[in-house]
């Protein structure tokens, strides 16, 4: 039972039932047009894709782009500060588009002004650059519930000798109004309010009355005398709803049009009200602004029309003709944003009255939901939910962890605190200075930090848009079923097919209520890659040290240190620690190539993620969003100076080991926000990669004569100033996992279905799936997270700390699809911090004669002191390093 009520999950989110209970019917869709039909047709792309992040950015139809692009082959758009006929044809489409945006908006020329920025955040910049402030007297109060752009006008303020002050909604809520009798009508001190049409993190709408009460002086936000102007931001609120500017007449309303039509990015407008287009000020004066100049003298006269004065530079003025398609195509689709506003609001209010009856079998619930209202109406809620998931004994599941968990789904939410500080505190409880101590601990805006000493640092939320369906709702409904309510026991992870997605209600039968097969497993499997699609059954995957070249000796080995002398203190009770496997991936993220000897090199073993696989923008390809890498399996000739390159139904392709100066094309590419100089291998190995793939890319490889360091430095065994350097990695030379922590993980496995009458994953397919260069045989679990370094012969390694991981751990290395079951009871079993595997760097290397790790060496590990194994810090996180 997932709900309170024991209502079986075909209940809960029978959508009819829900449209009928209602005192007056829910608006779904859009008439007679086909929500299913115009999915196919506009937003094919979103084919077994959830996506649920609208209030980041919504997405474009099909048509748009089609539109705008044959708008753009057709006609001559030149520049609009020209007068030849091109550029008088810019002008003027240009202008007719301000008239239409004003009209959407219920205004025209007579009372508001376009001016076009580069987004809403540049357009709130603009305010607090050019608003009238007097110094000492002008306040700018700002709602807490404010996006961070809104709250960094201050920084201007401040530098302009203006007082900032936040305040919180309720006491907005709760002001007096003051009659007329209580206004003072000589004091003129500008101050500005500033307030958003709709809170981008929980969704709740603020009353548009604000606007009037506030200019007239009936409510103030402060009591201090003067006359106050309104900024509305409204950049969250008109995505989804209209906003009569007839009625609620705000003096400057920034808008990002992507969040309206999915295109254009990077532009926006600022609407001002021309009442107050006269007491603007402005300093810097750019190309088209003058009306006339001197270069010698201080003379500068600005153009009349507010547009004109503020509108720096050339203005990219095609992206404003494609809005005429965005317009255009909105209306054509939807029939006007108020039915945009009903259908949404109808996902929304669906969504969270089927949220917030989920319970655990104990009465937990399943989420806890950040929200002002009760999702009464598109009046007070716009279509966005705020929410942390909770576990049976009601503790925060962290966001990062639901959000790789829904990646599995392929559902795309949005995690943090979304830009709004002041609403994240709100919700979450969060005191000023336990903000400033999630800090200290090494938590920054957009990271994956979760969750610090239990208490949450952000939450999740999913938005609806236009183009969203009740499949979607649904998708997103059965996810958090699956996985807190019936956790799948060896299932595939489930993901909408492009059946699946699209059809509304009323043309899918299957639609109203959950599959049958919900009530007690996990939704039907699919299926990322072939069914016989299977790693190269011939490739030889283990390379003696007997077969390398005269040019790569094995070193001398004399014996080893003696214990007695290693730094630190070791433990007496580890017992011997061997290497039982190494593995090395040439290609990040490809398949490991299994050696029993190896040579070490300057970055970690030799040619380990010395190459990669990037997309036609040479963005690198990861499992994450290719899992067919899996299969690829390169492997090293060292004598013959070659990788050779398999893949079921392909022949074999050779790529030699070192570049080609004379031939190389050297490119940037980036890997975890480093950068690497790199080259291309060629186009006979992309067109390779290419078919197999089934996409545009191309194989790369790090160049000999780049240096990449690590981000952290090391104290022990090092110099001063040095840093251990990096291959393509994402943060370390080595990782290293301990077998007892996988047996450990595999019996949690076996132990948590139904009857445990479920296959056990064989060890061998579990260690493949993290990925790791060296696996020794520990003697108790997780005891690796303990070290502090170890010696392998006269090879030493810092152990850097535990690796975070992500979802790549879910995909089964031989066949490339998913499975979401090692995540979540890894996720489970170590209390939410899904750590396994520690990183290794050298402490120093001596590479003047070869240095080799093997298979059968003894691992000496140097205990930590006083460090506890499953507490960690926040600031201990890294990347995970799974590649």
């Amino acid at each position: 039972m997932a709900g309170g009520t024991g209502q079986p999950e075909a209940e809960l989110l029978a959508f009819a039932r829900f449209r009928d209970s209602g005192a007056q019917p829910l608006a779904y869709g859009y008439g007679s047009h086909s929500l299913s039909e115009l999915r196919a047709r506009e937003f094919g792309r979103l084919a077994g894709t959830v996506y649920l992040d609208h209030a980041g950015a919504t997405l474009f139809p099909q048509s748009q782009l089609t539109s705008f692009t044959h708008d753009l082959m057709e006609n001559v758009y030149g520049n609009p500060h020209s007068q030849n006929i091109s550029s008088k044809l810019t002008h003027d489409t240009v202008e007719q588009m301000r008239y239409r945006i004003l009209a959407h908006f219920h205004t025209s020329p007579d009372d508001y002004s376009v001016v076009f920025t580069a987004g809403s955040t540049a357009a709130l910049k603009l305010v607090a650059e050019a608003f009238p402030w007097v110094p000492r007297g002008s306040l700018f109060c700002y709602l807490t519930d404010s996006h961070t752009s809104v709250v960094g006008m201050r920084t201007v303020a401040a530098a302009m000798d203006v007082t900032s002050m936040a305040v919180r909604p309720e006491d907005v809520r709760l002001a007096e109004k003051r009659g007329a009798a209580a206004r003072n009508p000589d004091c003129q001190l500008p101050h500005l309010f500033c307030y958003p049409a709709q809170s981008n993190f929980s969704g709740v709408r603020y009353p548009l009355s604000w606007i009037g009460e506030v200019q007239s002086g009936e409510r103030c936000p402060v009591s201090t005398p003067g006359k106050w102007f309104v900024l509305l931001d409204a950049a969250s609120y008109v995505s989804t709803s209209p906003l009569d500017l007839s009625v609620h007449q705000a003096d400057f309303i920034p808008l990002s049009f992507y969040k309206i039509f999915g295109f254009p990015t990077g532009l926006g407008a600022l609407l001002v009200r021309n009442r107050l287009a006269p007491l603007l000020r402005k300093s810097y004066f750019g190309g088209g602004t003058a009306a006339a100049y001197l270069a010698g003298e201080d003379f500068y006269i600005p153009r009349q029309s507010v547009a004109e004065r503020f509108e720096d530079g050339t203005i990219s003025f095609l992206d404003v003709i494609a809005l005429k398609h965005g317009f255009d195509a909105l209306e054509r689709l939807t029939g006007g944003i108020e039915n945009v506003k009903q259908h949404t609001f109808t996902l929304a209010q669906y969504t969270y009255a089927a949220l917030s009856s989920l319970r655990y079998s104990n009465g937990t619930p399943v989420v806890q939901i950040y929200s002002d209202s009760e999702f009464s109406s598109p009046e007070l809620q716009g279509p966005i939910i705020n929410f942390n998931v909770l576990d049976d004994n009601g503790n925060i599941v962290g966001y990062s962890q639901v959000e790789k968990m829904a990646s599995l789904y392929n559902i795309h939410v949005r995690t943090g605190c979304f830009c709004n500080t002041g609403a994240c505190q709100q919700h979450l409880g969060l005191s000023d200075a336990m903000v400033k101590k999630h800090l200290q601990a090494g938590h920054v805006c957009g990271d994956d930090v979760d969750l610090i000493d239990g208490q949450p640092t952000g939450s999740v939320r999913i938005s609806f848009g236009y183009m969203s369906t009740l499949e979607d709702a649904q998708a997103f409904l059965k996810f958090i079923i699956a996985n807190r309510l019936h956790p799948s026991s060896s299932q595939p992870v489930p993901q909408a097919t492009p059946g699946e997605s699209g059809t509304p209600l009323a043309e899918s039968k299957t639609q109203d209520t959950l599959p049958a097969a919900m009530d007690r497993r996990s939704p039907t499997p699919q299926e990322d890659t072939p069914t016989d699609a299977r790693v190269w059954n011939n490739v030889p995957m283990a390379v003696d040290a007997v077969d390398l070249p005269p040019s790569l000796p094995e070193a001398t080995r004399t014996p080893q240190t003696p214990l007695e002398t290693a730094a630190g203190v070791l433990d007496g009770n580890l017992g011997p620690h061997v290497i039982t496997n190494l593995y090395l991936y040439p290609i990040k993220s490809c398949a490991a190539f299994e050696v029993t000897k190896w040579p070490v090199g300057n970055h970690g073993l030799l040619y380990d993620r010395s190459w990669m696989v990037v997309n036609h923008n040479g963005i690198c390809l990861s499992q994450k969003q290719e899992p067919r890498l899996c299969l690829i399996q390169p492997i090293i000739d060292l004598q013959q100076r070659i990788m050779v390159i398999k893949a079921k139904g392909m022949e074999p392709i050779e790529v030699p080991l070192e570049e080609n100066g004379k031939q190389a094309q050297i490119c940037q590419s980036r890997v975890c926000a480093d950068r690497v100089n790199t080259y291309d291998c060629g186009e006979k190995i992309s067109s390779w990669l290419s078919k197999f793939l089934g996409r545009p890319c191309h194989l790369i490889k790090q160049s000999s004569n780049f240096q990449r360091n690590a981000k952290k430095k090391h104290d022990k065994g090092q110099s001063a100033g040095t840093t251990a350097t990096l291959s393509l990695v994402n943060e370390a030379q080595y990782l290293l996992v301990n077998r007892s922590s996988v047996l450990e993980l595999q019996q949690q496995l076996n132990t948590s279905g139904e009857n445990g009458k479920e296959e056990s994953l064989p060890m061998k397919d579990l260690i493949s799936r993290f990925r790791a260069n060296i696996i020794t045989n520990g003697t108790s679990a997780f005891e690796e997270e303990k070290w502090d370094e170890i010696s392998i012969g006269f090879l030493n390694f810092q152990v850097l700390g535990p690796c975070h991981r992500c979802q790549m751990i879910c995909i089964d290395q031989q066949t490339g699809q998913r499975n979401q079951d090692v995540f979540q009871k890894l996720s489970e079993y170590r209390e939410r911090k899904v750590n396994f595997g520690v990183y290794l760097v050298h402490t120093s290397l001596d590479v003047s004669s070869p240095c080799f790790l093997s298979v059968g060496s003894q691992v000496l590990p140097v205990v930590k002191a006083n460090v506890e194994c499953h507490n960690l810090p926040a600031s201990e996180k890294h990347q995970d390093v799974i590649s």
